[in-house]
């Protein structure tokens, strides 16, 4: 029977909900037999309030014995100290290098008295770190684990997507605490033809000890617990969440209800056993991964990356805080009071504070150069397009660079800034505006997955030739495709001010604005509200709008 929340831990939830991390991400993991092509594929959402869309750029470089690497926490800037260099680095694209190893994250906080304030390698720096010297997923679990135990691990608990063009892992790790060095973790591989994900909860429970094919941990991952009177059972047990971050109300309705919404669009009968648990009714925890009930691509997962729990009884649209445009989103803080009684909002996958996305793409029957590619968005995924950006890329375009543009200085050159008017006009009118964004974004999508199909096929017979110019033959179809996409969203931001001005609706057919016999724009049409939205003005407003007649003298 399923256990049923105590009073304990709902009482513990209203304390959890008031710091639950507002930088929230989430992860969608596919293997090569559960994709429709043969690739493997990784999404990621970085999702904060300050952090800006722009794609990261590191070129290969060979560095000098003695050379030492400045390590700044990659949330806010600070530094932390200097570490040892390698001998020479790989070039990464974001959170994908040449060799197609693509890392991402999602921060499960988990037990605070573990982070270790003295530690030099945050979780950000850990993963671009790594991108920079590791070829494999094997590898890059080797480096990372080795980063923080030589240097320390500033960060709170973390869940890192692992992937290469031929494994997929996911590694959950977390620090020892003040003056205790290194971190307690665990990797587990996910089973080819399956799919895993994660979004800001543990997800790693219980794990196979002596299997070190698809399992790797730290020596004292369960002794460390036992130590801390954390875990007092068996070895076989031991479950790495529930030790180092046990659930509550809110990791299970902001965290891990998310992960149920991505395995419920990729296999809704096995997760409509999982209902409850995703509305915080119960403690049954979801598998690590399960088996998708069709080949899953990398538009499917760019679709669950703008999922706001449509369909669903946790779906966003519905609930009168949609307001009278359907809005799928709830401006923060996340959590309210009225009357002294803590509410909430949803947390869906797809949110308005996403500096940028991507969906990873690695395949093992190209050259790296060519078989891997970031599909890459900024802002709101629901609302932004993916972008090929392949990983022998040499430069990042200027559009997406990093330093044109921030969070607090506009450009009109900026990719992010572009999609961020779009999207922010959108809220005003979500309902009607989404459709026309929607047109645009499945347009450009389509164009450039039928694009790289012929670009794969081009740089390879180039490569064979000379590898270089088919980097650059890379470089400069991704780059100008970044270009006019960006260009494509400016205009499609005039139009929507142009067809809504005034909460107006101009006609239009294909983009065209209807004229008159005359030639002038026709006059707009007055589509109102909703019927429902009518019926909760009439129920709030009473008498007061109710057209009468005057009274007679």
């Amino acid at each position: 029977m399923m256990k049923r929340l105590t009073a304990f831990v709902a009482v513990a939830a209203i304390a959890f909900m008031n710091m639950v991390p507002t930088n929230a991400c989430t992860n969608v993991l596919v293997t090569k037999n559960a994709s429709v092509d043969g690739s493997t594929l990784v999404s990621y959402a970085a999702d904060s309030h300050n952090l800006y869309g722009e794609l990261y750029f590191w070129p290969a470089a060979s560095y000098e014995p003695g050379t030492m690497l400045k390590v700044n926490e990659w949330d806010t800037g600070k530094y932390l100290g200097e570490i040892d260099q390698v001998a020479s680095t790989y070039t990464v694209i974001g959170n994908m290098n040449e060799h197609q190893l693509t890392i991402a994250e999602t921060t499960f906080g988990g037990r605070s008295e573990l982070r270790d304030p003295e530690g030099l390698i945050d979780y950000g720096s850990l993963i671009y770190i790594t991108l920079q010297r590791a070829k494999t997923a094997r590898e890059a679990i080797k480096v990372m684990t080795d980063l923080v135990e030589k240097y320390g691990y500033y960060s709170s608990g973390e869940s890192f997507s692992i992937a290469d063009a031929d494994e997929v892992w996911v590694m959950e790790m977390i620090g020892k605490g003040e003056n205790n060095k290194g971190a307690v973790w665990v990797a587990i591989q996910i089973p080819d033809g399956y799919v895993s994900a994660h979004a800001n909860q543990a997800r790693i429970t219980q794990f196979p000890l002596n299997d070190k094919e698809n399992c790797l941990y730290s020596e004292d991952v369960i002794s460390f617990a036992r130590e801390k009177g954390y875990f007092d059972g068996k070895n076989k047990n031991f479950s790495f969440a529930d030790a180092y971050a046990p659930l509550d109300f809110g990791a299970v309705r902001f965290c891990d209800a998310r992960v149920w919404s991505a395995f419920n669009i990729m296999n809704p009968a096995e997760m409509g056993d999982y209902v409850d648990y995703a509305q915080g009714n119960t403690t049954e925890r979801m598998p690590l991964f399960i088996k998708p009930n069709r080949k899953i691509s990398h538009r499917d997962v760019m679709n669950i990356m703008r999922d706001h729990y449509e369909g669903t009884p946790l779906d966003m649209t519905k609930d009168v805080g949609a307001g009278p445009y359907a809005k799928p989103y709830r401006f923060r803080p996340l959590t309210w009071k009225v009357d002294d009684e803590t509410y909430f909002n949803e947390r869906a996958i797809a949110t308005q504070q996403t500096a940028f996305s991507f969906v990873a793409q690695m395949r093992n029957w190209l050259p790296a150069h060519i078989g891997g590619i970031l599909w890459f968005g900024v802002d709101d995924a629901a609302s932004s397009v993916y972008m090929p950006m392949y990983a022998g890329m040499t430069s990042a375009p200027h559009c997406l660079a990093v330093g044109n543009g921030d969070m607090i200085n506009y450009s009109d050159s900026s990719a992010f800034w572009a999609f961020t008017t779009v999207s922010n006009r959108a809220y005003g009118r979500y309902s009607y505006m989404i459709e026309d964004i929607k047109k645009v974004q499945t347009e450009l999508e389509d164009n450039l997955t039928s694009f790289t199909t012929a670009i794969d096929q081009s740089a390879k017979a180039l490569y064979d030739q000379n590898p270089d110019l088919a980097r650059q033959f890379l470089t400069d179809f991704s780059m100008n495709q970044a270009e006019l996409v960006t260009e494509r969203w400016k205009r499609l931001g005039e139009f929507l001010l142009v067809k809504y001005n005034d909460g107006n609706l101009h006609e239009e057919v294909d983009g065209e604005f209807l004229l008159n016999e005359h030639g002038i724009s026709k006059p707009p049409k007055f589509p109102g509200y909703s019927e429902d939205y009518y019926r909760s003005v009439v129920k709030d407003a009473g008498e007061k709008l109710k057209m009468k007649e005057l009274p007679t003298k």
